[in-house]
């Protein structure tokens, strides 16, 4: 491999390759030579390492030879030099050395590779630097199960999602394997997003903004959660019911960026729709919000952030993907229209998510009106169950406020439907 850059091009290389080494020299200083005056590396070595290395580099550039060999001679060094000089000396810390050959290799990786890589490498090493203190914070701070959560995560991410294929297994409907796991890595990734804002963005109410975070993944076991808090604390909340009703708000934004991402077609379609329900809704507790200040805040009643990211979880989920998708082909070929709307009345009484994926990812042939207003339909019968679960699991006394608005929600759901299909 031959090395050849326009005499400028090779110019505004080297000058960039010192600009980055003194940049990362300055941030070596600031954490470790306040520390120990004696650690190799800062300003002038490290600028001194990366021309070193862009200068060998460019010497023979077919095999690197020179390059290899400057690397042992540094390595050697860095062994000699960090080797603790008395026995009850602690040895020092990887990062020392890794700034050191960061700082030769930077030379090379900037003479060969686009520059935005030789940047993004020496950014990332000084802010790792400067966030000493905050990482090994961190330690203390995140718990154990929450680093097995995101390994779940990167489990349903990195390694399910590619390897599924991309072909249908049967004739009974279109949807692929890989179409399936999509909807289930895009409805984890919201609810997981939701989960660590409510977990760790710091929230001086008790109930608005983790209900309305809860509303993001699942409006309906936030229902359940707030109802139970109405039920303990023995009378009729305010700020709960307006959580009540701002979780099911939520939930209309949530189908709006799911299918927003699958199919901006019918998002465009229901966008109306969405948005009036959402602001129906969101006035409604604001209401409730306004009463709420009458009352003492009890930081008792907080809702727990319960993570919803569970591999169980998302199975179940991709089974009823399935089913209804196989359950949408059936009514449709039937029932026809009707069919699919009185699918959408039933399954709102579980999961509408399921049911809402496969409309947005093609698997109901129908026209747009009625797409639209069966996933109205289906919303409505879901917040008809949320209103049930409200006085079911709050009492009649203390939640009726909040069952009646979703009530309200539903009726509205329906009238949008209606005026879709008119």
């Amino acid at each position: 491999m031959e090395f050849s850059l326009p005499p400028w091009q090779l110019a505004g290389r080297l000058a960039m390759v010192i600009g980055l080494a003194v940049f990362l020299g300055l941030a070596f200083e600031e954490v470790y030579k306040s520390e120990d005056r004696a650690a190799p590396g800062g300003i002038r070595t490290f600028p001194t390492l990366a021309v070193t290395g862009a200068m060998l580099y460019l010497i023979e550039p077919a095999h690197a030879l020179a390059f290899v060999a400057g690397i042992l001679a540094l390595a050697v060094w860095l062994t000699a030099y960090l080797r603790p000089a008395a026995p009850d000396r602690a040895p020092p810390g990887m990062m020392i050395p890794a700034c050191n050959l960061l700082a030769y290799v930077v030379g090379p990786v900037a003479l060969t590779q686009p520059p935005w890589v030789a940047v993004a490498l020496t950014v990332t090493a000084v802010l790792l630097l400067g966030a000493r203190e905050w990482l090994h914070g961190l330690i203390y701070r995140v718990p154990r199960d929450e680093l097995l959560t995101a390994g779940k995560f990167l489990i349903l991410v990195g390694i399910i999602l590619p390897l599924v294929p991309d072909q249908p297994v049967a004739s009974a409907t279109h949807l692929t394997p890989y179409h399936v796991w999509l909807a289930v890595v895009a409805i984890c990734t919201l609810s997981y997003a939701s989960y660590l804002l409510q977990r760790y963005v710091p929230a001086r109410q008790a109930a608005l903004l983790p209900a309305i975070l809860g509303g993001a993944y699942s409006s309906t076991a936030t229902t359940i959660v707030l109802a139970k808090r109405q039920r303990e604390a023995g009378s009729a909340r305010a700020d709960i019911s307006a959580g009540i009703v701002a979780a099911t708000s939520m939930m209309y934004v949530r189908l709006g960026i799911v299918l927003a991402l699958f199919n901006q077609r019918l998002a465009l379609a229901l966008a109306p729709a969405l948005v009036a329900l959402f602001a129906t809704g969101a006035a409604m507790a604001a209401y409730e919000w306004r009463r709420a200040a009458e009352q003492p805040t009890d930081e008792s009643l907080a809702i727990p952030a319960v993570n919803p990211l569970q591999i169980t979880t998302a199975g179940v989920f991709a089974a009823l993907f399935v089913v209804i998708s196989l359950a949408s082909s059936w009514m449709r070929g039937a029932f026809g229209e009707s069919g699919l709307l009185v699918l959408a009345a039933v399954v709102g009484a579980t999961d509408i998510d399921p049911f809402v994926l496969n409309i947005a990812q093609g698997s109901v042939d129908m026209p747009t009106a009625v797409l639209v207003a069966a996933i109205l339909i289906a919303t409505s019968s879901n917040n008809v169950v949320k209103a049930a679960c409200a006085i079911g699991f709050g009492g009649l006394a203390a939640a009726r406020r909040p069952a009646a608005m979703l009530l309200v929600l539903a009726a509205a759901g329906v009238a949008a439907a209606a005026l879709y299909l008119v």
